[in-house]
Parts: structure tokens; sequence; C-alpha cells
């Protein structure tokens, strides 16, 4: 099958002056220094405990791990800032002294958060709100010079469930990207990265039909993340839970690659790394 080029995104990210390539679509790997998250084997209550886990995921073959404080399920509880950066923190210091190649995302809504991740080492910031929570985010992103994944939510984690209604939620996602893009280019920041938001602001039928249609983010010309792993649209369309939607994640990770996605966001990154490896033979080698 031959790929879609008439689109041609970017193929590479900044990183602290190491230039990645995304030729081979990447894996991040999701450690949450939460109590909450909607997976509970993602998360990580002692930094010993965080360690070891970021070391499977390096091993496993993780190039990103995403550290988050906050959980962002639909409901979850809000907490403030300062408890945010102290959960988060001593986790990235741990990790940067001890895997010191291994890159990280800090998946905070919050600039302060971010700038206390980026001082402690992180070198992305993923922000599921795209700015729309902090109105500072942005002049932070700027300052810091970092990578910015820009993500599509409507409302706030606590809210976003009643948002759930479009009248055309493609066109109205690529006019919301658009909009931001151009705000972030403006500024001078690079390297933009899109995530589509997978059930944040939508429903199970809105998830698929926004998986059939992740091509058409292909015309913003930027790097495309994509995180579907053990997410409700799998686990309840299977009638099951989120501990038995590993091979459901497997299954639409493949599409989300034929789709044109080039970072995978996982809490199993050995099946992702497997699955970009097949995909590589199939479609790029």
């Amino acid at each position: 099958m031959a790929q879609d080029t008439f689109f041609s995104s970017k193929k590479t990210l900044n990183l602290r002056g190491n230039l990645i390539s995304l030729d081979s679509p990447l894996v991040m790997g999701i450690l949450n220094v939460t109590p909450d998250s909607f997976y509970s084997g993602s998360r990580v209550k002692e930094d010993s405990s965080a360690i070891s886990i970021a070391n499977k995921m390096v091993k496993d073959g993780a190039s990103i791990l995403d550290i988050g404080g906050y959980s962002s399920r639909p409901g979850a509880d809000d907490i403030s800032a300062q408890e945010e950066i102290d959960r988060v923190v001593p986790v990235i210091e741990l990790i940067k002294s001890t895997l010191q190649d291994t890159y990280i995302s800090i998946d905070t809504f919050r600039s302060s958060v971010a700038r206390e991740a980026v001082k402690a080492g992180a070198d992305i910031i993923n922000d599921i709100s795209g700015g729309n929570l902090d109105k500072d985010m942005f002049d932070t992103v700027t300052q810091l010079k970092v990578p910015y994944i820009l993500m599509h939510m409507k409302g706030t984690p606590q809210t976003m469930k009643e948002e759930a209604h479009y009248e055309n939620m493609v066109l109205e996602m690529l006019d919301y990207f658009q909009g931001k893009i151009s705000d972030l280019q403006s500024r001078g920041i690079k390297d933009v990265i899109i995530d589509p938001g997978f059930g944040f602001a939508k429903n199970i039928e809105q998830n698929f039909q926004l998986l059939k249609s992740l091509n058409a983010f292909k015309m913003l010309e930027l790097p495309m993340l994509i995180g579907l792993s053990r997410k409700s649209m799998i686990y309840k369309s299977l009638n099951t839970d989120a501990g038995q939607a590993l091979n459901g994640t497997t299954a639409l990770n493949m599409i989300a690659l034929q789709q044109g996605a080039n970072i995978l966001r996982v809490h199993d990154v050995k099946e992702a790394v497997e699955t970009v490896k097949l995909f590589n033979l199939t479609y790029v080698n």
C-alpha cells in the first residue's frame, strides 16, 4: 500500500539540540505519578517504582517517557499546581539522573508545572488543553523553547463528557488546530506536535469516526501523536475493562499508523514497538 505523500509533514524534532527523526514512528511510554489514573497498571506510587518502570520502558524501546501528575480521566479530582509539581519533579530528576539519554515529556496543562518540569529535565510539554486552561502556557513554551504537544479538548477533565457535541467534528477540529498553530508559529515555536485527543470531549462513536478521519489532519503538515492506549472506546466496545484492552489497543494502533501517526502514546511499550516494526516492514521498507 503506497503512502500518501501529497502533504509532507515535518520529519524531525529538536530535543535540546538533538534532532530526532520521525521517519519511523516513535513510541512514548506513559508514566502516571497519580493515585487515580483510569488504568491502574500505569500508576506509580514510589520513586523506586517509577525508575523500575522507566527502565523497562526504555529497554522495551520507548523513545520518550510521558510523566503526568494530574489525572485527566473524566471526573477526576482537581489538585493544586504545587501538588502536581511535588509529584512529577522528583520523578523527572530521578529518571534524568539514572537514564541520562532518555527524553521526557511533561503531561500538564499548567504553565507553572511545565516550567518546573523543564527545569528538572523534561524535554517536551504535552498540554491536553491546547493552552485553553492556562493563558500563560504559550508564553511559557516560547520562553522555554521546547517542543509542544497541542491536543484538542473542549471543557476541562471534569466537564468534557458534556462537551461532546459537534456539527462537523473534523472540520471544527481542523479549525481549532489551524488557529492554535498559527499563534504558536507566530511566536517562533518551531516544534509543534498535534494530538486529536481521543476520549477528550468525544464519545465512543465520535472516537471511531475520528480514527477513520486521521488522514485529514495531514493537511496541517505537522507530526501527529495518537493516544488510544486502553481507552474506553476500546474496552467498552469489547465489553471488557481497561486491564483487558491491550489486544484492542494494538489493533487500533496499527490503524492509526496506517492513517499517519508519528508517535504512539502507550502504556504497553513492547507491544507498541512491535506494532511499529511490523508497520515499517509492511508500508515503509
